[in-house]
């Protein structure tokens, strides 16, 4: 990127991270799209930020559609540009805002994998019988599992839980989320014996001095990574039979789903899942509907 381009960019992700508490992925991302926008506008000899107009901005979303890109991936970058074309006037790097007049196409919402209830049950018990054989490892293993589905929480949430961060009288779990913002979301017995064996059994043979107050450690005794707790749901799913290779998101979209098949109101569902907006929490409303016409036609004699 040239010099204007890049010393906006920089700053841009700099109020991404201190002003507005983004986490460092958030914050690549924004940079990702930027430079790409960058790279355009200067190959149609705008210099910076400055020069940038609806139509370049237009061209530049074409050519992303060009590309090939995902229909999620140009709405996305049509966010970060808007965002930054409006952080430029407020600073004073530009004196209009092209991003006000841009468009994008909405992202089509597809609706997330889940698994059933007896999916779950046999995640949970499969990886429960294995602790003996897994020793340390599997009681974190079952406690990732039974943590991310009781409580519903995102794999860096999880991650980023320290010891004191968990209430177990009250059976709650103090979560800082997106924006560093802070919120409590309760877990049931069964959450509860886990968190209690690996308190009591297993985080003790792993700790070491670089372990500090995180709750959930890794083979070397540092704090668990998002990546390998990623990898411990994947490879206890491949255990169920006939069960969806999902994700810790999808341990997500599921506790999500079956909190409102199980009559949780869409606010508290919004709540425990730490959503700024109520309409991301309302995709599972659909996920529902979609399993219940699913049921019904299986079911109903006159379906």
């Amino acid at each position: 990127m040239g010099a204007a381009w890049d010393d906006a960019v920089e700053a841009f992700a700099e109020h991404l991270r201190h002003e507005r508490n983004l986490s460092e992925h958030s914050v690549r991302g924004y940079r990702t799209d930027l430079s790409l926008l960058a790279e355009h506008a200067q190959a149609l000899g705008l210099d910076g930020p400055a020069d940038l107009t609806t139509r370049a901005l237009r061209s530049w979303l074409a050519n992303q559609q060009t590309l090939g890109r995902a229909r999620a991936t140009i709405a996305r970058r049509a966010t970060s540009a808007r965002t930054f074309t409006a952080w430029c006037v407020r600073t004073g790097r530009a004196p209009s805002d092209p991003g006000a007049l841009l468009a994008s196409p909405k992202a089509r919402r597809e609706l997330p994998a889940v698994l059933s209830e007896n999916e779950v049950r046999a995640l949970l018990d499969t990886t429960a019988d294995a602790v003996a054989d897994d020793g340390p490892v599997g009681l974190r293993d079952l406690l990732v599992l039974e943590l991310l589905y009781a409580t519903g929480v995102r794999v860096g949430e999880l991650c980023g839980l320290d010891v004191d961060d968990v209430d177990p009288g009250r059976r709650l779990v103090r979560v800082l989320g997106k924006g560093r913002k802070e919120r409590s979301v309760p877990y049931g017995l069964p959450a509860a014996h886990a968190l209690d064996a690996w308190l009591t059994s297993g985080r003790p043979a792993l700790a070491t001095s670089d372990s500090g107050p995180a709750l959930l450690l890794g083979l070397r005794g540092g704090r668990l990574d998002p990546r390998t707790a990623r990898k411990v749901v994947h490879d206890r799913l491949a255990a169920v039979d006939g069960a969806p290779d999902l994700g810790p998101h999808g341990l997500r979209h599921t506790a999500a789903t079956h909190l409102l098949e199980g009559g949780a109101d869409l606010r508290s569902v919004q709540e425990v899942l730490g959503h700024a907006s109520l309409g991301t929490t309302q995709i599972y409303t659909h996920v529902s509907n979609e399993r219940l016409r699913t049921a019904y036609r299986l079911a109903h004699p006159r379906a």
